[in-house]
């Protein structure tokens, strides 16, 4: 059984006004178990922030940094921490 884990990743390139964070929770929620949010920064990046099982967030993050995403993703950096609970599925905010 896969430990559970925090990702927090931030999206740059053409991401914001594409649909991103729709089709972000869409996959999440594809994958199952996942709980967290999709944010759009002010200075144009995606925040995703997923908690669940390590090979759930594993597979979020392979899509984020993969070519199915869309509109245009530039690079992807990504923190893994202990998960701190308190989502109600995944969100987009």
């Amino acid at each position: 059984m896969s430990e559970d884990v925090r990702l927090v990743a931030w999206v740059r390139g053409r991401v914001q006004g594409v649909g991103f964070r729709w089709f972000t929770r869409a996959k999440a929620l594809e994958i199952g178990g996942l709980s967290g949010f999709a944010l759009n920064l002010d200075d144009g990046r995606v925040q995703v922030v997923a908690e669940g099982a390590r090979d759930g967030c594993e597979g979020l993050l392979d899509w984020l940094q993969g070519d199915d995403t869309p509109g245009r993703v530039d690079g992807v950096t990504e923190i893994w921490d202990t998960p701190r609970g308190g989502y109600d599925g995944f969100a987009i905010r």
